[in-house]
């Protein structure tokens, strides 16, 4: 696909600077830019690629001013991050979608599938299953008993959804995710732990996606539920009856221990654990390797360290920590130190 300066502008709402009939036909990052490609500029610090590189167009944010000449197309949009994600999409969609079932897939007879799906070789559904159109399903999927999944939807291979469990329209599942095993529930007895059967179901709702061997379990009882528009990592760990909102977004190796409630837009970086029962307010911001053992009430908190505390507390704590060695050893001088006078004080008051 080859597409025009004017025609990308066009599409983005953007002001051309150079030669609106510059062609492009791939992405490239400014650095490595080569003719035929579009790139983008939206840090400062990476500007002087934009005189350096060889891509025939470039994103600018509109405030950009040139301080010299480039031989690049230029087209200046609101912000050019958010113009180059929206370009990504257009092309995503643009490419052909799969059809078919292929003969070496097993379908059970009582299963429904949408039209226009694709369904390729070794995919097992289950029978009760039920697939909304527009449905990709790569090899080696497994679809439960009973489960649904919406229309538009993307399992990539060897992905698992258990029996009974919902996933929603336009969804994307990677590889390797597991939706609705069984969560981590066990009784203690003298003879060992026995396992507490997990009879709730996991559900996905609509416009989520889920990264590679990320895990939702399925509840105790109910539901385990990740609301519309939630993005999830790889490796991430979601536990029984928690219930995550809208919007939220989780880096890599995140985990949340049971029954807890994360609230809209939150935010967390790679390695954030919650403890059990914890209710997370709205858009808390919780950086890389935060504990958080309780409940966060405040709305639109930034926390960090572990425990979790405000996040410049936790940075100012941090520069104090590393000198406390220094500090410990100037405590004990001034403790001998004041010992001494007080000692001195008493033989003055003996006299």
């Amino acid at each position: 696909m080859e597409f025009t300066a004017q025609m990308i502008a066009g599409l983005i709402g953007g002001t051309i600077v150079g030669d609106p009939n510059a062609k492009v036909n791939n992405f490239a990052k400014i650095e490595e830019g080569k003719p035929g490609c579009i790139s983008f500029l939206y840090d400062q610090k990476y500007e002087r690629y934009l005189y350096e590189t060889e891509s025939s167009v470039i994103l600018v944010n509109q405030d950009f001013e040139l301080k010299q000449d480039v031989k690049a197309t230029l087209i200046k949009v609101p912000n050019a991050r958010e113009a180059v994600a929206k370009l990504l999409q257009i092309y995503e969609s643009m490419k052909p979608k799969r059809e078919g079932i292929s003969d070496l897939a097993f379908i059970d007879p009582s299963a429904k599938i949408g039209e226009k799906c694709y369904i390729g070789p070794f995919v097992a559904i289950a029978e009760g299953v039920e697939i909304g159109e527009g449905c990709v399903l790569h090899p080696h999927v497994t679809i439960g008993r009973n489960a649904k999944v919406g229309a538009n939807t993307e399992i990539y291979s060897n992905a698992v959804i258990y029996h009974d469990c919902i996933v929603g329209n336009r969804c994307v599942l990677h590889a390797g995710c597991v939706i609705g095993a069984d969560g981590f529930g066990f009784e203690p007895t003298a003879e060992g732990y026995k396992k507490i059967p997990q009879i709730g179901i996991a559900i996905i709702e609509d416009d989520v996606e889920i990264g590679a061997n990320s895990c939702v379990d399925r509840a105790v009882m109910g539901a385990t539920i990740v609301h519309s528009g939630v993005k999830i990592d790889n490796l991430v760990q979601i536990a029984h009856n928690d219930e995550i909102g809208s919007h939220t977004v989780m880096s890599a190796q995140v985990g949340i221990a049971g029954s807890t409630k994360i609230g809209e837009w939150c935010m967390f970086g790679g390695q954030v654990g919650i403890a059990d029962h914890a209710t997370i307010a709205n858009r808390v911001m919780a950086g890389a390797q935060a504990g958080i053992p309780n409940s966060v009430k405040k709305e639109g908190a930034a926390i960090q360290g572990t425990p979790a505390i405000e996040g410049r507390n936790f940075w100012k704590s941090s520069a104090i920590f590393k000198n406390l060695p220094d500090i410990w050893a100037d405590m004990n001088q001034m403790k001998k130190e004041i010992k001494m006078l007080k000692e001195q004080l008493e033989l003055v008051k003996k006299e």
